[in-house]
């Protein structure tokens, strides 16, 4: 099983998974994921489970948001247990000009290099619906 390092952990999720998704990258952002990922967002509360479940929740956030980024990001890494949480600013605009601003914190799960679990506690409306 391959274990990640502390950067590279660091790396997945600010780098590999929210580069892509602010790219609106859909094969970039499910190569990080599982077949049998599970996503949940504890604040709504809603389970998105699989990668077909991933990918349909990232075409409703794709298909409603012109503008998105994830940045600001505070992480704490848990190398042994191949986990990683992070607290980080979301800023999303709309076709005509409405802004969402969110401030969030994520808990990833990695198994062999890729998020088996993944944990979205959202400050506003859920927008990974």
């Amino acid at each position: 099983m391959k274990k990640l390092s502390r950067q590279e952990l660091i790396d997945l999720a600010t780098q590999s998974y929210f580069a892509n998704v602010d790219k609106k990258n859909m094969d970039g952002v499910l190569a990080n994921f599982h077949d049998d990922a599970v996503f949940t967002v504890p604040t709504d509360p809603i389970v998105h489970e699989g990668k077909e479940g991933v990918r349909a929740m990232f075409e409703t956030l794709f298909s409603s948001f012109e503008d998105i980024w994830h940045g600001d990001f505070e992480c704490t890494v848990d190398e042994e247990n191949q986990s990683i949480s992070a607290r980080f600013n979301v800023y999303l605009k709309t076709a005509d000009g409405t802004e969402v601003r969110l401030s969030n914190c994520n808990f990833w799960y990695v198994e062999d290099g890729k998020f088996s679990r993944v944990f979205v506690f959202m400050s506003g409306d859920n927008v990974l619906k």
